[in-house]
């Protein structure tokens, strides 16, 4: 029986891979979360009038990799000190969100940030927020494993996201 998890980090586009490369992860989509505009467009989420925050929406298989880890390779996607948007990425269609699906999800993802809070690796507080889902809209089929479609685009887009969390990080 399979989980599903849904995070906000940027661009959707650089969240993807990230999961896609561990053992139990069954599927991610990218798309829209959290506005009040039925199955928003792109270019409607940009235009930042639906409330939309772009996502990932994961189903995984929680016997191979748990909540508690999906989290742990989340944190290592942001920078969970800027609440207006993700390294070139700014704006609330930007914003790092964990959206919780049920009780528990919430309860790990407090726990979680509280303890990277007082982990002392970053000087600013962590300012990611936690959510209840919002119904959860699929992007058009292009931005979907773009990372796979666009490699050099893809590269271009995330290198200021690589290295500020190759400095933060390193090889932790």
């Amino acid at each position: 029986m399979s989980e599903t998890a849904i995070f906000a980090g940027g661009c959707f586009w650089c969240m993807v891979k990230p999961f896609d490369q561990f053992p139990g992860i069954i599927s991610i989509v990218s798309g829209y979360t959290g506005g009040h505009v039925e199955a928003p467009s792109y270019e409607q989420v940009c235009g930042g009038k639906t409330g939309h925050t772009e996502a990932v929406k994961i189903e995984f298989d929680p016997n191979l990799i748990t909540y508690e880890e999906l989290l742990d390779i989340y944190w290592r996607q942001t920078d969970p000190t800027d609440a207006f948007g993700q390294f070139q990425d700014r704006g609330d269609s930007y914003r790092p969100v964990i959206f919780y699906l049920n009780e528990q999800q919430k309860e790990q993802a407090v726990k979680s940030k509280q303890q990277l809070n007082d982990s002392g690796r970053y000087l600013e507080p962590v300012v990611t927020t936690i959510e209840k889902a919002h119904p959860f809209y699929p992007a058009e089929t292009y931005h979907q494993d773009y990372y796979k479609k666009n490699p050099s685009n893809y590269g271009a887009t995330s290198q200021l996201r690589k290295n500020y969390l190759e400095q933060v990080w390193g090889d932790d």
